[in-house]
């Protein structure tokens, strides 16, 4: 049973300008397994050095629990090991297997990932490229909808038929490694029930954007981006149509932030203009959260028509649900799995174009002639979502308060048994689990020194390229001090800042300055002589430093 775990989060935790779902749902996950795994420790690997309060505030404010919360870098191996498990928020296995192999053994731990989305050629390379890394099956792919993991076995196994053609070998036995369990991403549903329930604020807010008693309020909550969420024109469509069709007086809102800047924002204003004259659209700032927080309150209904490959899961509705909004969303991906329709709301037809014309649109993207965005956007303008069907949807939640207060009811109640963080956070522990029992059965995996302990495409630079010096230093290697140098040599290169560059890969000044006096001292002797005249210090600083030493002519070597 996993009692602790490892977390790898390069970025830290601050709070971005301008947030990416993928960050608030992985600081999200990160601060539910803080609260509600139950460890005695989590090991926070981090890129900047950060001391564990620092991160226990950002995570947990000034709530209190047992688990204990260290930090240290990424190349912590031992806190890996000690862990049995190292997660990270994005779907990049590869480099870690190499660096689990070249620190020890790979049932040291396992490794998890998290996939966000598989829309872009980059990030399936580095997805792919777990088929060809010391991936094992005790580790695991996290997907947050069957159609990721559909999507992703389907990749796993086209790239094995592809090595087995290429070196004529046999393909290898299903399920594909990784492991691709499907838990859904969460959300803290008391939250939004808490936002959602003030009737005082949303009196308030209503009045404030104009709305009478009878007006419904239909909201959009995400990053306003045609680009890479969903183009607008349907939902503005499906609202004038739902407005003209019951006679209510519709206000829509959309709540996000314009990657764009104003551009985006006029954009979308004369999009609104053409496809929806007579309706009262309102582009608010969503990375507010007292904004966010007071919509949830006063909006009727959830509109989420997305159309676009980046989308993967949709955190939003299962926002929406918590806030006993009924919803109304595209039967896409994820938002697929985590809607019934006729039960939280409705889910809408899409139309996705046939096999073969998005080709041209995908090379000009891998080749260079078009951004990512581009590439995705022109995916989702020719996407289509059943307009018809959403006004529909729209009218008759619109014209029924009591369907909405049903479906937002059912809506709180599905986000509450499937996507509160403390289920969500006890599957991936029953996860972890799974993966450690997988690493214990596998005490014959290791068969001895045949496998390959680095990466043979990422290579360590003095042995790979040794060729391309005439020798290098061994441990035969015959050092000798130059003439004129003195113990106070290493004092006096420190005062060129060039000569300092590259100093966290040697030791502090004083042990460099004793390795050359051990050279004074004993010329010609080898360098594994040399070492051994400091056994509390790491040797690989010390051998940098008498590189070091030899670059700037402090030393001479002879070889052979």
């Amino acid at each position: 049973m996993v009692t602790r775990c490892a977390i790898y989060s390069p970025s830290g935790f601050g709070t971005p300008e301008n947030p990416f779902g993928k960050d608030v749902a992985n600081l999200g996950l990160f601060r539910a397994i803080a609260r509600h795994s139950g460890y005695s420790d989590i090991n926070f690997l981090l890129h900047a050095q950060t001391p564990p309060e620092q991160v226990a505030q950002a995570l947990l404010g000034r709530e209190r629990t047992a688990t204990r919360i260290n930090t240290g870098g990424l190349l912590s191996v031992g806190r890996m090991r000690e862990s049995g498990v190292l997660l990270r928020g994005k779907a990049d296995l590869a480099d870690l297997a190499w660096l689990r192999r070249g620190a020890g053994s790979d049932r040291d731990f396992s490794l998890v990932g998290l996939v966000h989305c598989i829309a872009p050629p980059a990030l399936r390379r580095y997805i792919a490229d777990a088929a060809t890394a010391p991936v094992q099956p005790w580790d695991a792919l996290i997907c947050t909808s069957p159609v990721v993991r559909d999507n992703l076995a389907r990749m796993f196994e086209g790239v094995s038929d592809h090595l087995s053609s290429r070196f004529g070998g046999s393909r290898p036995p299903s399920p594909p490694m990784p492991a691709l369990p499907v838990i859904p991403l969460g959300v803290d549903v008391e939250r939004f029930a808490r936002a959602a329930d003030r009737p005082d604020v949303r009196e308030a807010t209503r009045t404030r954007m104009q709305l009478g008693p009878d007006d419904v309020l239909v909201l959009w909550v995400g990053r306003l981006s045609f680009f890479e969420k969903a183009f607008p024109q349907p939902m503005f469509q499906a609202v004038a149509e739902a407005a003209a069709r019951t006679g209510k007086r519709i206000h829509f809102a959309m709540a996000g932030w314009f990657p764009a800047g104003e551009t985006g924002r006029q954009e979308y204003a004369d999009a609104a203009r053409l496809h929806a004259p007579g309706v009262t659209v309102h582009l608010l700032d969503g990375r507010k959260s007292e904004t966010v927080d007071a919509l949830w309150s006063a909006s009727d209904i959830f509109l989420s028509l997305v159309d676009n490959v980046q989308e993967t899961f949709g955190i939003t509705p299962i926002e929406a649900m918590a806030a006993g909004l009924p919803v109304v969303v595209s039967d896409w991906d994820g938002y697929r799995a985590n809607v019934v329709d006729g039960e939280q709301g409705f889910l809408v037809e899409t139309l996705g174009g046939p096999a073969g014309l998005g080709a041209t649109m995908l090379q000009r993207h891998v080749f260079g002639l078009d951004s990512y965005q581009n590439y995705v956007g022109n995916v989702a303008q020719h996407t289509a979502i059943d307009i018809g069907a959403a006004a529909d949807a729209i009218g008759r939640l619109a014209g029924d308060p009591e369907l909405r207060r049903r479906f937002g009811e059912a809506g709180r109640r599905h986000a509450r048994e499937r996507y509160d963080w403390p289920v969500i956070v006890r599957q991936i522990d029953g996860l972890f689990d799974e993966l450690a029992a997988l690493r214990q059965d596998a005490a014959a995996f290791e068969a001895g020194s045949a496998l390959a302990r680095q990466d043979p495409v990422r290579c360590e630079p003095f042995g790979d390229f040794a060729e391309f010096a005439t020798n290098v230093l061994s441990g035969s290697t015959r050092l000798r001090a130059r003439a004129g140098v003195t113990e106070a040599s290493v004092a006096r290169l420190a005062t060129v800042g060039l000569n300092r560059f590259g100093g966290m890969w040697r030791p502090r000044a004083e042990a460099t300055t004793a390795l050359l006096r051990a050279v004074v001292e004993h010329p010609d002797r080898d360098v594994e002589a040399i070492l051994a005249g400091f056994p509390n210090e790491p040797r690989q600083p010390l051998q940098a430093a008498l590189m070091w030493m030899c670059k700037y002519g402090l030393l001479d070597w002879k070889t052979g």
